[in-house]
């Protein structure tokens, strides 16, 4: 369903308190959604423009990201983890984000289906912090945080085998994410990537290693940002068998020897 131009003075009216970068950023975001046939409510838009607040302001103190300007975060980080969405996949399932960092793609994947179940993983304890009060402040329900490296994550007992869904943008290259998510996905499950230009050229590299850990690649659907045009793809992984206990290897040995490479096992 397509937003309606009185959605769009609804959200307007009850915009205080939001800055006018926020606002900027909201609009260039309803805009190109609505271009894409992404329909999202006045609430989600306000959630999306507290974010950009709570981001843009935290940023000024603590490295979240380079990319700061109202086009920037609505088209590189809001649109561009929503690309990844797959309701067949998500609705209402268990996802983890793998590496969270400012929250991408785990917070806006939450804000437009709120049935799912999420848990944001990073090493880094103040950015776990950022994103507990950004769902505070946004009234998101239903998310988790755990502070630990992805390695460890995967040996954990609470986390090993048991989303239906693994989410991560920007963390590493295929070979190496496919160790840090696949031990976390249950047997039957995905693991999605969001890769950039070179997508073909790390799947070809992480082919063994997907085998290995009980993946198969089944899909890699090519999108287009708004405005943009550099070759981007969205990888989805099922996984087919039970991940070795083996893996994942200890801290840093997956990103030093990558598997099924000429360094790795």
């Amino acid at each position: 369903m397509m937003p309606t131009e009185n959605q769009g003075k609804t959200f307007i009216a009850n915009s205080a308190g939001l800055s006018a970068d926020a606002l900027q950023c909201v609009e260039i975001l309803e805009k190109k959604c609505r271009a894409g046939e992404i329909s999202l409510s006045d609430v989600q838009l306000k959630q999306f423009a507290a974010y950009f607040d709570l981001l843009t302001e935290t940023n000024k103190v603590m490295n979240l990201t380079a990319l700061i300007s109202p086009e920037d975060v609505a088209v590189k980080h809001f649109i561009d983890s929503l690309l990844c969405y797959d309701e067949r996949l998500m609705k209402g399932k268990t996802v983890i984000d793998v590496g969270t960092g400012a929250g991408f793609p785990g917070i806006p994947l939450k804000i437009y289906d709120p049935s799912i179940k999420l848990v944001l993983l990073d090493s880094l304890a103040k950015r776990l912090s950022f994103l507990e009060k950004v769902t505070e402040q946004l009234r998101i329900t239903g998310v988790r945080f755990e502070h630990m490296r992805a390695e460890d994550a995967g040996h954990s007992k609470v986390l090993r085998g048991k989303f239906d869904v693994a989410v991560s943008r920007a963390v590493a290259r295929l070979s190496v994410l496919a160790e840090y998510c696949l031990p976390l996905v249950k047997k039957g499950g995905s693991m999605i990537a969001l890769k950039g230009s070179k997508y073909k050229e790390e799947m070809d590299e992480a082919g063994k290693a997907v085998g290995i850990l009980g993946g198969k690649i089944i899909e890699a659907r090519e999108v287009v940002l708004p405005g943009l045009d550099d070759g981007r793809a969205i990888i989805v992984i099922q996984k087919i068998k039970d991940t070795p206990s083996l893996y994942p290897r200890k801290a840093g040995l997956p990103a030093k020897k990558p598997l099924g490479g000429l360094s790795g096992i």
